[in-house]
């Protein structure tokens, strides 16, 4: 996504955004524009607290002053904005490119309403289509999570990054792990998540209300279907 469509998208995602609201912040490179437009709407006066779902989240908060809170004092959030790395149809998910995903999905999971930022390149017709699914393991685990990712199907690698295994604010690794079109999302994660050693995966399945998407051609929004 370029700056420009970047700067469109965090602009529409601001009107998801009243006074008095609990706001949970995305982490990454589209998550990054709206939290320092929301700063900018804070400075102007807008009252809200926030809760970042990673350190790098927290740094940028802080530094356009807007007042941050904990799931302590506010269990239940009013609407967080996040990006995603693949979005189906369905508005079914894959994040965690940017190795913040257990804390994405916790945030996410205590949300009324989660709004999703994109460009359209990362619209696909079935998850796993362009990318792996991450998923976040034990560092004492990691080896017998490939197994049993191996024996399910896929090649998981561990993350690398500056010549070092890389290390989440959890303290934790992450296995990308290269599965190929997944014809049913929520039975893989709850798969995925029943693995000893697996703390969560990137799978975020009936998550996002609404995904706005930034294209050449403006932006537009996806809503979930309600289902009675």
């Amino acid at each position: 996504m370029s700056n420009e469509l970047k700067q469109l998208a965090a602009i529409a995602a601001l009107d998801e955004i009243q006074e008095g609201m609990v706001v949970g912040l995305g982490t990454g490179s589209t998550a990054a524009p709206f939290i320092r437009r929301l700063g900018d709407r804070v400075q102007a006066g807008l009252r809200i607290v926030a809760i970042p779902t990673s350190e790098e989240s927290r740094r940028l908060a802080e530094e356009k002053g807007i007042p941050l809170t904990s799931l302590g004092a506010h269990p239940q959030i009013d609407v967080t904005v996040d990006g995603a790395d693949e979005v189906s149809p369905e508005l079914e998910l894959i994040k965690g490119l940017g190795g913040a995903l257990v804390r994405e999905k916790i945030v996410a999971h205590a949300s009324k309403r989660v709004v999703i930022v994109v460009d359209e390149s990362k619209l696909v017709h079935k998850l796993g289509t362009k990318t792996g699914v991450p998923i976040e393991v034990v560092p004492f685990a990691v080896d017998v999570v490939t197994f049993r990712l191996k024996a399910i199907g896929g090649i998981p690698q561990l993350r690398q990054r500056d010549n070092r295994t890389f290390v989440t604010d959890n303290g934790n690794h992450i296995l990308d792990w290269r599965y190929g079109e997944i014809d049913r999302p929520a039975d893989l994660e709850k798969q995925l998540k029943g693995i000893t050693g697996v703390v969560d995966s990137g799978l975020f399945c009936g998550v996002a209300e609404l995904v706005i998407v930034a294209g050449a051609g403006g932006v537009r929004r996806m809503a979930r279907k309600q289902t009675i």
